[in-house]
């Protein structure tokens, strides 16, 4: 899931343990369970059906399903990886709180997303990476900036992405079913880890795909009939000015709607959103997260050619015009059906409503949900929240695992084994899910508006100066590791330091007064956003040149201007060992002129002993419990395991480049769509602005 949607809406609050609403049904019925037990039996069968798609035992194919998907899963699985459960929870509350301001997020979204297929992913492709820390690595040599993005990547998954999205399913399944949240939490993981570990990311690629045809499905039918029951646009309009409740503190702006809830671009001194900042300092957060974020790019990756990329892209973009529609306006209406529940402004009515002083804006989907919709809608609006939080979770375990097994532990382990990795990946995602389960209690402890703060912080502040390496080493040869560096370090200091202060600081309710420091009460943090940004590419510039410059391996195919270098043949450099290993392998075996080869001197007879150790190793493999041989198969794993004890194979030759050639029909083809996209975008942001 995307967390730029959540970033500034402070009126939208997470909360904890929350009470059912007053109204409606709080319960699901027996056809809404059914609808349930289909959706997960549905899920799991294409889970299961994509892992035999695709050869789950080596690197290429468990974690880029070997670079063989089309545009409409790509598009599909880039939309429901963004689109998480925090989404329908969070973008719906900050609709009823604040009015169509978050959207820009989504919007910006699309272009952003529209940059990653035309600009980045050409770089990526040809750099042949896995993962963007690999692609740091290739740019600017040497390790530490690799290991920086890598460990950063890590911290925003685990604290952040996972912690927002467990929660905001959560608070859902508590308000629907009564489940222990810890019961609902450990089910959920349980089914998303099984495909995730056998299935890698093809499966993980498919299931999305079917999860967005879910979540589209449940989230347009509640849309009609949320408009069915407030009395259509025109009453949208007019009733969400008036939907002010009926206790209030008195002489404050608390639960008044604002005067420019319509509108996208507001004020740039006194707005909640001010459109300099949306313009600047949103997209340069919003372009580390689709531009560069493993999570995202690695869909991409998985492409089977650049065009089919482009087309994921387009699809993505084109889909996520929905969110507004059938997300925010809801819960804006969320607010005129219910609106002393859920624009609440009372600090004691809040706390009894839903169990947070601050205010109940998040229940407005939830609301909206168990008071609108007849048996077994319920259920299928369950199955979108879950498929919403299994989606985005499956990815973010994906792409976490591809992070450390390909960027930290080969960092340490670079002899590792293609068997050693693939074991390694299957067992981070089982330890991010037992992380993920101890997360819950300090989720759980976030009061009112802290945890979306928490997210703000995290994307305003940590991710300006990521933005800005991948940015200028895509587009500046003349960029460097140490300028690479000391703008990434510099930058993140600046940002965790007014992160800090945020935290210490935060910010005053309706009914109080601002007494924070300046460089909070008037710098808005969208603004901070810009100008960290300009910081960073400073010093990015300034220690570039007056530092060397890149070797040519640290340029070729690696930037915009050279990506259709020729690739240089790489001389594969032998270990002694690794020598020795393979002399080993050959020893009593007949070449191909018929000469039998004979033991290296001084082996002392190690070949018979390796004879007897094979004997052995084949008895032993024959023994070996069937439980264990399933456990194989399901992981796709068998042959890898029966051809371990076998000599080691001699060191494969370095694949070819992936080639960045498209169809002429089919780059028009894509070209022309990109067009109506931007015209799509910038109408409707025009329309609204």
């Amino acid at each position: 899931m995307s967390f730029d949607f959540a970033a500034g809406h402070q009126g939208s609050t997470m909360t904890p343990s929350p009470t059912p609403p007053s109204r409606g049904r709080t319960t699901l019925d027996t056809v809404d369970i059914v609808v349930l037990v289909i959706y997960f039996l549905l899920v799991l069968a294409v889970g299961f059906w994509s892992m035999l798609r695709t050869k789950r035992s080596t690197v290429n194919g468990y974690f880029l399903a070997g670079k063989s998907m089309t545009w409409w899963p790509v598009g599909a699985s880039l939309f429901a990886s963004n689109i998480g459960s925090g989404h329908f929870i969070g973008l719906a509350g900050s609709g009823a709180a604040a009015g169509i301001g978050a959207i820009a997020y989504e919007w910006n979204g699309m272009l952003m997303v529209l940059l990653l297929g035309w600009l980045f992913l050409p770089i990526y492709i040809s750099s042949g990476v896995t993962t963007m820390p690999e692609y740091l690595q290739r740019r600017f040599g040497g390790r530490r900036t690799q290991l920086f993005i890598a460990v950063l990547s890590l911290f925003i998954y685990i604290f952040t992405k996972i912690s927002v999205d467990m929660y905001a399913g959560a608070l859902f399944i508590q308000l629907a079913l009564q489940w222990n949240i810890y019961l609902a939490i450990v089910v959920l993981l349980s089914i998303t880890a099984l495909y995730t570990v056998a299935g890698g990311l093809a499966a993980v690629i498919y299931t999305d795909a079917a999860q967005t045809a879910i979540m589209l499905a449940g989230a347009l039918t509640l849309m009609g009939f949320s408009f069915a029951e407030v009395g259509g646009w025109d009453a949208l309009m007019q009733g969400y000015a008036d939907a002010i409740p009926s206790i209030r503190v008195p002489n404050s702006t608390c639960g008044i709607p604002r005067d420019d809830a319509f509108h996208l671009f507001r004020d740039p001194v006194t707005s909640d959103l001010p459109w300099p900042g949306v313009i600047i300092g949103m997209s340069i957060p919003s372009m580390w997260y689709w531009c560069s974020d493993q999570v995202i790019v690695q869909r991409s990756l998985a492409a089977k050619n650049l065009t089919h990329a482009k087309g994921g892209s387009l699809l993505a973009a084109y889909i996520k015009i929905l969110p507004f529609f059938a997300i925010m306006l809801p819960g804006m209406i969320s607010r005129i059906l219910y609106t002393d529940e859920v624009a609440c402004a009372d600090p004691d009515q809040c706390k009894e409503i839903c169990g947070n002083s601050v205010g109940c804006s998040d229940i407005a989907y939830a609301k909206l949900v168990m008071a609108l919709l007849p048996a077994g809608l319920r259920g299928l609006m369950m199955a979108v929240m879950i498929a919403a939080l299994m989606s985005s979770l499956t990815s973010i375990f994906n792409s976490a695992s591809t992070i450390f097994t390909m960027d930290l532990w080969k960092s340490f382990r670079s002899r590792a084994s293609e068997w050693e990795l693939m074991i390694v990946g299957r067992v981070f995602v089982l330890v991010l899910v037992v992380v993920s389960v101890l997360w819950i209690p300090v989720v759980q402890a976030s009061q009112g508006g802290q945890l979306f703060i928490y997210i703000q912080s995290i994307s305003t502040y940590l991710q300006p100066p990521v933005s800005i390496i991948f940015l200028m080493g895509c587009l500046w040869k003349r960029t460097n590791e140490k300028g690479a560096f000391w703008g990434l370090a510099i930058g993140l200091v600046i940002g965790c330091i007014r992160m800090l202060l945020d935290f210490i600081y935060p910010t005053p309710l309706c009914f109080e007064e601002d007494d924070r420091p300046e460089v909070l009460k008037y710098v808005h943090y969208l603004y901070f956003s810009t100008l960290l940004s300009f910081i960073t590419l400073v010093v990015v510039v300034v220690v570039s040149l007056a530092t060397e410059e890149p070797e040519p391996e640290q340029i070729s195919r690696l930037t915009w201007f050279t990506r259709f270098d020729p690739v240089k043949p790489k001389v594969q450099v032998f270990t002694v060992e690794q020598s020795m290993t393979t002399l080993g392998a050959v020893t009593n075996q007949t070449d191909e002129t018929g000469v039998t080869e004979t033991e290296p001197e001084g082996s002392n007879g190690k070949a018979c002993h390796h004879r007897r150790d094979s004997a052995s190793s084949v008895s032993s493999v024959q023994s070996q419990s069937k439980l264990m041989s399933a456990l194989y198969w399901l992981c796709g794993m068998e042959r890898q395991r029966q051809a371990s004890d076998d000599p080691p194979p001699a060191p494969e030759p370095e694949p070819a480049a992936a080639s960045l050639e498209e169809k002429p029909r089919l780059r028009r083809l894509v070209n022309v769509n990109l067009l109506i996209c931007l015209s799509v975008t910038a109408f409707i942001i025009g329309y609204w602005a």
